[in-house]
């Protein structure tokens, strides 16, 4: 099966505590609400994407257990086609990844990542004629505990094969460093960093970040601001985009929802400011409910193009 967006990354199931409070070290607090959700960043973004009707599909990889199956199950409810999931069944890593989520009541958020089989592709057990397929492989990070396998497949497959990239580095990868980076960003279309992470990997404010992820190759960088909307530069032009304001519920999944929104307005070949401001709104549709994926708008359900 042909697709237009292939997501390659980490597939977790979310378990999202809902807290009076972030605590410090050494602090307690009670939880108010336990909810579980289908999570990893490339997976929210599918299914993102196929809600606005474009035909998405999921590499990656589970364990041989209910959350495995309940990611599934998940994903081809939205559908997100699974045919590039591996499904790990023998042995010390045949679990699959889980992300512990406490949320506060202003939206903030701290995680803690186990990663189960997630770090465990190799690049042998990937279908490459299926990716080759894709209009556009959307590359978002592995939490690299356990080894670096599915951080070096990944490389390897940017560097083997001809394709469109995108590339959400997340916290995770943008600690890695520029130089550990470089080989992806050298051959991605759109990079996808929030603020936080592009001041982490070059010590510059936005603007002048993103002209160094040009100099290294990237054709276009799209900062997430948060509640400040985003930044987009291709290094000749640039605009910034204010958000929408909403009551924020929980900003989990925010970034993979602009995502969506970014990558399906740029596919249809609108201009770079209309991509943004159709980010900033799947990304408002998202914040105004509690987990990665409930609020992500249906194409009927808001103005696209």
């Amino acid at each position: 099966m042909a697709v237009d967006v292939i997501g390659f990354g980490a597939l977790n199931v979310d378990r999202i505590y809902s807290v009076e409070r972030i605590p410090g070290k050494d602090e307690e607090v009670f939880v108010k609400e336990l909810q579980k959700h289908p999570g990893g960043s490339a997976a929210n973004t599918l299914a993102g994407l196929a809600r606005l009707g474009m035909e998405t599909g999921a590499l990656g990889i589970i364990g041989d257990d209910a959350d495995g199956l309940f990611i599934l199950e998940d994903l081809k409810k939205e559908g997100v086609d699974i045919h590039g999931i591996i499904r790990r069944t023998i042995g010390a890593f045949s679990r699959t990844g889980k992300a512990f989520i406490l949320s506060d009541a202003e939206g903030n958020r701290a995680i803690i990542i186990d990663p189960g089989a997630n770090d465990t592709i190799s690049y042998e057990e990937i279908d490459i004629e299926y990716i080759k397929k894709s209009r556009l492989l959307h590359i978002t990070s592995f939490a690299c505990k356990n080894g670096e396998n599915s951080f070096l497949t990944q490389k390897k497959l940017v560097k083997e094969i001809s394709i469109t990239v995108s590339f959400d580095p997340g916290n995770l990868y943008a600690h890695k460093g520029l130089n550990a980076l470089k080989d992806i960003i050298e051959k991605t279309e759109v990079f996808m960093p929030n603020n936080k992470e592009l001041k982490i990997l070059t010590g510059k404010d936005y603007v002048r970040g993103a002209e160094e992820i040009i100099s290294l190759g990237a054709d276009i960088v799209v900062v997430k601001l948060g509640g400040k909307g985003c930044y987009i530069t291709n290094g000749k032009s640039s605009v910034e985009i204010p958000p929408f304001h909403v009551k924020v519920v929980d900003t989990t999944g925010a970034g993979d929802a602009f995502n969506a929104g970014f990558l399906y307005a740029y596919l249809n070949g609108m201009d770079l400011e209309y991509c943004g401001k159709l980010g900033n709104l799947i990304a408002a549709h998202c914040v105004q409910k509690t987990g990665a994926r409930m609020g992500l708008p249906f194409h009927n359900q808001i103005d696209l193009i």
